[in-house]
């Protein structure tokens, strides 16, 4: 199978189950964050990373593909998981890891550790496809179903980059106003 189709060269894209619409679409978009959320958390993985987040964070990868299968499809053929559906196990992560951390007084900056760090932008990136989810819902596409799962998985998001600089023995970046 060639990697190149040259079917896209005019800003169109094939959706599953064979409709074309532009790359530009509310739904290409939604599903394209989606994707980059996925590519982020795998770099995120490839640092040195507790098994236990590196567990979670697999998981995570692989529904997040299935998210975007069901972003991707117009026609509702590829259904979300279970996990995707009810994301009350992330929710049990995040009470994890907060176990573990001293309570938050301050805003902090994203920094620290390098895994912090990409923890961090991951987080924005999972809010970034959080909205492009919500524009697309706004359309009228019955996606509502995703919105719980990128909101709760960007809480996790920066509560794990929070966990992996006290891991690492490093202080959150502590936020200081202009003056």
């Amino acid at each position: 199978m060639k990697i190149y189709t040259r079917t896209g060269d005019q800003g169109g894209t094939g959706l599953a189950g064979g409709s074309r619409v532009s790359k530009s679409s509310p739904r290409v978009s939604a599903y394209g964050e989606v994707d980059e959320l996925n590519a982020v958390v795998g770099v995120l993985r490839s640092e040195p990373i507790p098994d236990s987040a590196d567990q979670r964070l697999d998981l995570i990868q692989n529904l997040l593909l299935e998210v975007g299968a069901f972003l991707a499809d117009p026609r509702g053929r590829h259904p979300l998981p279970p996990a995707a559906l009810e994301p009350a196990w992330i929710e049990e992560w995040i009470d994890e890891m907060e176990g573990d951390l001293p309570p938050l007084r301050n805003f902090i900056l994203p920094g620290g550790s390098r895994t912090a760090s990409l923890a961090h932008l991951a987080r924005t990136v999972c809010r970034r496809a959080e909205r492009a989810v919500v524009s697309l819902h706004d359309a009228g596409d019955s996606v509502e179903e995703v919105i719980p799962l990128l909101n709760r998985l960007s809480d996790a998001l920066f509560v794990l980059a929070r966990w992996c600089n006290t891991r690492a023995g490093v202080t959150d970046v502590i936020w200081q106003a202009s003056r």
